[in-house]
């Protein structure tokens, strides 16, 4: 019997310089087994040839648009959600003005590959639940010789599709740094689930939008951690988790990250929501998710 699944939905991509990469994206996102019915590719100011690939793209799909931010560095922080923020807005005004109807968003790095049912599988999970609010797929990096597998439970702002409702519900894309992980936040306070699937791959060429290589994304995302009011032990079991994971260099980036910031006393985020789940709420959840691994393991036995 054929799949009558048919659900639309827009993707919002951010790109600097990403001449290596972003064709291979652009073929994976046309190759997709449901198509969006727009892609708003934000280029932020590039100065390789990512103009000219974009250029490209548009005359070949029309449900390509692009829009062309002045020149400035690269900051995959405020600036990056910045970014997303202006991406996404444009695409509602868009989407109005033209009479394009979107069940779903999705944000998706310049440097990610897919597979052809990515967004397929993905949709599947959100008609399944419906109180699923936003999801990605299960995220590979290649890093040398190795491809490694991310092992996280949450999804990543880089492969990420949101349920319309719930985007609304938690006020868009929040201004902050690690913008995905605050999104997630919002999403659970407000009574919506989050998930990550294996059904849905998605390969990257770095780790964590990090341009600058492997082990700085890690030293990234301890500073953001940091930045989002992470509670001490919480950040010396994660970190200690990362050093049994290959490369096993990993931990001590990461732990690096988080303690540069405390030393230099740098800012964290000032939504009393967010600061109030990382140190009441989560150390809750990890408590009884290793609760439930010992009684499982127990159980077995």
């Amino acid at each position: 019997m054929e799949d009558k699944l048919v659900r639309t939905y827009i993707l919002v991509t951010p790109v600097k310089n990403e001449e290596e990469n972003l064709q291979s994206l652009i073929e994976s996102v046309s190759e997709q087994t449901i198509k969006p019915v727009m892609w708003v590719i934000m280029d932020d100011g590039s100065t390789d040839r990512t103009p000219e690939i974009i250029k490209e793209a548009r005359e070949k799909y029309n449900w390509i648009q692009c829009i062309r931010l002045n020149e400035s560095g690269r900051d995959i922080g405020l600036h990056l959600a910045s970014v997303i923020k202006t991406g996404f807005d444009f695409s509602f005004v868009y989407c109005r003005n033209n009479k394009i109807n979107f069940d779903y968003l999705g944000n998706v790095d310049g440097d990610i590959t897919l597979e052809k049912s990515y967004f397929k599988n993905l949709i599947k999970k959100f008609e399944e639940n419906p109180k699923l609010g936003i999801a990605s797929g299960s995220e590979y990096v290649l890093n040398g010789n190795q491809v490694l597998h991310i092992d996280l439970s949450v999804p990543s702002g880089g492969t990420m599709l949101m349920r319309g409702k719930c985007f609304e519900d938690c006020g868009g894309i929040p201004l902050s740094y690690s913008w995905d992980s605050a999104l997630n936040i919002k999403a659970k306070v407000r009574g919506w689930e989050i998930g990550r699937f294996d059904e849905s791959k998605a390969f990257a060429v770095r780790f964590g939008c990090s341009a600058e290589g492997f082990l700085k994304g890690y030293e990234k995302g301890g500073e953001f951690n940091y930045y989002l009011n992470f509670r001490f032990l919480h950040v010396i079991f994660k970190g200690l988790k990362l050093s049994f994971q290959k490369p096993y260099y990993i931990g001590l980036a990461y732990f690096y990250g988080y303690f540069k910031s405390l030393l230099l006393r740098k800012e964290k985020i000032n939504d009393e929501e967010i600061r109030y789940y990382y140190k009441h709420i989560r150390p809750r959840e990890i408590k009884r998710y290793y609760l439930n691994v010992l009684k499982n393991k127990f159980t077995k036995e």
